[in-house]
């Protein structure tokens, strides 16, 4: 065994089938998220009122994707949006815990076998159809054959272990459960992925290279390095990613806790739920139990944690956020998006979702700014007219971080249905970030021209302008809740107040006429001022009556959308 070539060909075995066994995770992964995302993230908003239920979604979402750090983004993104409580994610968290055993379970049957067989099916299936989403089912195919290819080539490099001396003095290290735990936590830290060291643990029991206390201990210190992911993903983020990550770290570092004393008595509850092979003896018998007894261990304790934590979930999110408090937002800190984030790329569905929520963020500033104008178009100071400008750096600050991020997720592979979803937010967002201009531009500058030109609206006619604008404001609102909720009613009934705002602005038209005739002071600068600030409204309206225009789901060609020009 010292020789330098067996190290290469046992060192090549065990690392190149681990390559290819997190390959063919990341393929399968990807593909499961391009194909199942939009569902993932309606089942997760749905069924998490009740707690049993929302454990039961953060399971079966966790077993399908295979991966529970994308499961917890989501969870991020609801919470940042209001859509669920921080004590209705416990849950699923919990949930995502029992979903990641799954892989364990159907690595423990005797299936590598298939391997080359699912590679073959899943290149056939990626390479020859059209279609893009049947070809990602291709791809999960071969993910899935070549999840399988690397733990049978990991199989094989580890044979020559059972003689290696350095190994098995290594292995003796094991003996304690608190150092196993330890070990299996900083291995799974590294690698990333729980999975990966729960099929090595299944590989080498199935060599008999490894005790099953010693691989229970092993899996339970995995379950606590398996939070690194959370951890990184939340580096940077807003506070309720890391209140999120906080509660996983929480979760499974207490579940080990408990069980890293019991773990003789777990390796009795594995053998007893595990069929037994007494025809075997030995390393054959070891072979033939040890990878269902590991799959179906990790599956029970984490079963049995989620039942002890359930009817906690309301006390662990008031002390993680008790823990980790909310801090004031900084004037710098609100130009900066809280929903866009790149590591969720690869998964098109829930970028789009996060860059939708983004763009309703943006919204709530424009709207913020459309209410302000009016009364400050009328009586607003040079310096309060200063200061109300920079208020639109931003939407302008906003407005660039999302396009940027639209961008990116262009280059993703996307459906015809993401494509349009993608050029619809691109649109939407460029017509907000037109009204904001509108606003901190043209109407600004008409109100500087107000003050030099010692222009005073009479108190009449500010009730008629107010009148006009709340119209416009109307009009913003049902715009931004459409959106929101993808209503096309009430985008249709923002299109039909065209009729409405054109009647109040000729309306506005003949009064301002008759004030011209009307012998008073300054009255030309006045008539100038006041129709300006119409026209500028009416042009706000017309940018929030092509963003109605612009319905969800829509089938026709999103390329004929108007663009966002000051004709109509």
């Amino acid at each position: 065994m010292n020789s330098p070539l067996l190290s290469m060909e046992l060192l090549g075995g065990l690392f190149g089938g681990l390559a290819l066994f997190l390959f063919g995770m990341d393929m399968m992964t990807k593909a499961l998220k391009l194909v199942a995302g939009d569902h993932m993230k309606d089942l997760l908003a749905r069924f998490t009122r009740n707690r049993f239920v929302g454990a039961g979604m953060g399971a079966i979402i966790t077993a399908i994707i295979q991966s529970s750090s994308v499961t917890t983004v989501l969870l991020v993104g609801f919470i940042s949006a209001g859509i669920m409580s921080m004590a209705q994610s416990v849950p699923v968290i919990i949930g995502a815990n029992i979903g990641t055993t799954i892989t364990a379970q159907i690595l423990a049957f005797k299936v590598t076998k298939l391997a080359l067989f699912l590679i073959a099916i899943g290149f056939f299936v990626s390479f020859i159809p059209k279609n893009k989403k049947v070809r990602q089912y291709g791809f999960m195919i071969m993910g899935l054959g070549l999840v399988f290819f690397g733990m049978s080539t990991m199989s094989d490099g580890m044979k020559p272990l059972r003689s290696y001396e350095p190994f098995i003095q290594f292995m003796t290290t094991l003996q304690s459960p608190l150092y196993a735990a330890c070990v299996g936590a900083a291995f799974t830290a590294v690698i990333q992925s729980s999975s990966a060291t729960t099929g090595i643990l299944i590989v080498m029991a199935g060599q008999g290279l490894l005790g099953l206390e010693t691989a229970i201990a092993l899996t339970l210190g995995s379950n606590v390095g398996t939070c690194i992911t959370a951890v990184l993903a939340s580096l940077g983020k807003p506070r309720e990613a890391i209140r999120t990550a906080a509660v996983h770290i929480l979760f499974n570092v207490a579940g080990a806790a408990i069980w890293i004393g019991f773990v003789p008595q777990l390796a009795e509850i594995a053998r007893w739920l595990s069929p037994v092979h007494t025809e075997l003896t030995g390393v054959a018998r070891l072979t033939a139990e040890s990878p269902r007894q590991i799959a179906n261990i990790h599956t029970f304790f984490n079963l049995i944690n989620a039942f002890l934590f359930i009817g906690f979930t309301t006390q662990i999110a008031r002390i993680v956020e008790w823990l980790i408090p909310d801090k004031p937002i900084t004037v710098n800190e609100s130009f900066l998006p809280i929903f866009l984030d790149e590591s969720l790329l690869s998964t098109p569905s829930i970028a789009l979702e996060n860059a939708s929520r983004e763009i309703a963020r943006m919204g709530s500033f424009t709207r913020s700014i459309v209410d302000e104008s009016m009364p400050l178009a009328i009586k607003g100071t040079q310096e309060e007219l200063r200061l109300f400008r920079d208020k639109d750096k931003i939407i302008d600050s906003l407005h660039h971080h999302i396009i940027e991020h639209l961008s990116l997720i262009s280059s993703e592979d996307l459906t015809k249905t993401q494509s349009k979803q993608l050029i619809n937010l691109i649109q939407i967002a460029n017509g907000l970030e037109r009204i904001g201009d509108r606003i901190s531009t043209d109407l600004v500058v008409s109100s500087i021209k107000r003050i030099k030109e010692n222009v005073t609206v009479s108190s009449q006619t500010a009730k008629v302008l107010m009148g006009f604008h709340s119209e416009i404001v109307k009009a913003l609102d049902s715009t931004l809740t459409a959106f929101a909720n993808s209503d096309k009613k009430l985008a249709k009934n923002v299109r039909a107040m065209k009729g409405d705002v054109s009647r109040m602005n000729k309306e506005i038209t003949r009064y301002e006429i008759q004030r011209l005739t009307a012998d008073a002071p300054n009255r030309i600068a006045t008539y100038a001022r006041e129709v300006e600030i119409v026209d500028i409204m009416d042009n706000i309206f017309r940018i929030i009556r092509r963003i109605a225009r612009i319905e969800p789901n829509q089938k026709d060609d999103p390329l004929k959308e108007i663009a966002f020009d000051d004709a109509e």
